[in-house]
């Protein structure tokens, strides 16, 4: 390769890094551990943002839903374990799928300031792969303006 040629594909490499940066700055859903080899897929609605965080075989960890109400309602009787998001004590709740009894399912609420809440859910397929993605939503972080309102 010349050095052109070279110079050129760096000078490429550098844009689309710039722009995927970029990007990364303008996504409304929270920001995922670095090293969680997740990526968000992001949905926009009227008033609402649904994000799902894909691992690298394109399937599901988790979704988180941002949007001034949430549809879910934790049940006390439901409540599974607490845990702590962005410095708020909170706790999962455990849910079913209907037709299959083995699929581990869990749900939480976050307060995101005064008008926004974040509804965040998960199904596993067993206990080590629900600890692993409750462990990552844990380190979700919605404290930049990005969630902070439209």
């Amino acid at each position: 390769m010349n050095i052109l040629a070279s110079g050129l594909t760096s000078a490429v490499v550098l844009l689309l890094v710039a722009g995927g940066a970029q990007a990364q700055s303008a996504n409304p859903c929270p920001q995922l551990p670095a090293d969680s080899g997740l990526a968000w897929v992001h949905q926009a609605g009227p008033d609402f943002d649904f994000c799902k965080a894909m691992r690298a075989d394109s399937t599901q960890a988790f979704g988180v839903f941002i949007g001034e109400d949430s549809p879910f309602e934790p049940k006390g009787n439901n409540r599974a374990e607490a845990g702590t998001i962005e410095g708020q004590r909170i706790y999962w709740y455990r849910g079913e799928v209907a037709g299959d009894p083995n699929v581990q399912v869990r749900e939480t609420l976050v307060k995101l300031g005064e008008d926004r809440v974040a509804h965040i859910w998960m199904k596993a397929r067993n206990p080590q792969e629900l600890a692993r993605e409750m462990a990552l939503a844990q380190e979700l972080r919605f404290s930049d303006n990005r969630v902070s309102g439209r």
